[in-house]
């Protein structure tokens, strides 16, 4: 996201001028838990599988990767500033063709941030139509559109498949207008119950139905979720993960119950050296890694935490990639990635590719996982 904010000092002194106070029950909120690294920071370099073609027009944002039935991979990505999705070849990079443009009708966009697919379903989050709008592949066929109602500066997304539908979690870091410097005014705590919305998603057919269940946000000082853009669960350990990107207080993650309660557990604040950003699950088994990225300006490192302890178990970077904004780990295979592939954004301009097995075998991480 890397938007310009408050101060600390500033924004301690705007929550005292609004006369923010804690909400009620924020005396009851579970004891905070930092999750501590230890130990020195190493970080291996790993080369890119491929970069794709540059488009610095297009201030590329998040990426996510759909497999076809008959084997194709696609990179799709969202262009904030052209307001369409860019489409690539997901084994090798090259640029495939444009989907969508500017407007508030079905399949057109407004500065589209967060994606995701699920199924055979692309979810985009776009920003300045405060909505989601949900497209069928491999047409770009447009579904539905939800949430206009609910959102006010939607940045993120998460979809959890379901029995009975899909749970889509949508962050929402609107802010209280700016400062003299330009600089975002956060509101105060006890209004920061809403910054996730969850929703309720049923499909027949062509016909996508949403409902509203939970705004989602803690208002003690440890739990408040102050700039949010990235999100990410894990049903089977009910974990919902929150990037805290308010560098002014911390670079941490915050980590949520799926119900939107908040566990009184951070991690990462002692490991980030710039902005946390993307975030996704590699699952193995049981286990995983949860697969973080620091938004280093020169150079993104990507950190990996272990999926029960959210202890570190490793970090690199690539020789080029920078600024890295979203993040996608396709963990199906693919014949040009057997054993699956981490895609992130490269500068606003493009995305890169990193071949699974090359991060398993420099960070010593099992590979006979299944798919």
């Amino acid at each position: 996201m890397a938007r310009f904010r408050l101060s600390l000092a500033a924004a301690l002194a705007a929550l005292v001028a609004a006369g923010c106070t804690s909400a009620p029950g924020a005396a009851t909120a579970p004891a905070s838990t930092v999750v501590e690294g230890g130990g020195p920071r190493a970080v291996a370099t790993i080369t890119e599988a491929f970069v794709t073609p540059l488009t610095p027009a297009d201030n590329i944002d998040s990426p996510a990767a759909w497999r076809a039935p008959d084997g194709r991979l696609w990179l799709i990505a969202t262009a904030k500033a052209t307001d369409k999705l860019v489409v690539y070849d997901g084994s090798t990079g090259q640029h495939l063709r444009d989907v969508g443009g500017s407007g508030a009708g079905p399949g057109q966009f407004d500065r589209p941030n967060g994606i995701a697919v699920v199924d055979d379903l692309l979810w985009i989050v776009e920003r300045d139509n405060h909505r989601v709008q949900v497209l069928a592949l491999p047409e770009f066929r447009p579904l539905a559109t939800f949430a206009a109602e609910d959102l006010r500066k939607p940045y993120g997304l998460w979809v959890d498949r379901r029995a009975d539908g899909y749970s889509v979690y949508v962050t929402d870091s609107w802010d209280d207008g700016e400062d003299a410097q330009g600089n975002d005014i956060l509101p105060p705590l006890a209004e920061l119950d809403r910054r996730v919305r969850q929703y309720h998603v049923t499909r027949d057919g062509a016909k996508v139905q949403a409902e509203l269940v939970a705004s989602i946000g803690d208002t003690s000082e440890a739990g408040a979720l102050r700039v949010v853009e990235s999100i990410w669960g894990d049903p089977d350990n009910d974990r919902l993960l929150i990037a805290e990107e308010d560098e002014s207080y911390a670079s941490e993650f915050k980590v949520y119950t799926l119900a939107g309660r908040f566990t009184g557990t951070t991690f990462g604040r002692d490991v980030f050296k710039a902005q946390a950003e993307g975030v996704t699950l590699r699952t193995c088994g049981k286990d995983g890694w949860w697969i973080t990225t620091e938004q280093g300006k020169q150079r993104s490192v990507f950190h990996l935490f272990d999926r029960h302890t959210l202890k570190p178990v490793g970090a690199f970077q690539g020789n080029t990639v920078a600024n890295t904004d979203g993040i996608w780990m396709m963990q199906q295979p693919s014949a040009r990635f057997p054993h699956g592939a981490l895609y992130a954004v490269h500068d606003d301009q493009g995305v890169v590719a990193f071949d699974w097995e090359s991060i398993a075998r420099q960070l010593a991480l099992p590979l006979e996982c299944g798919a």
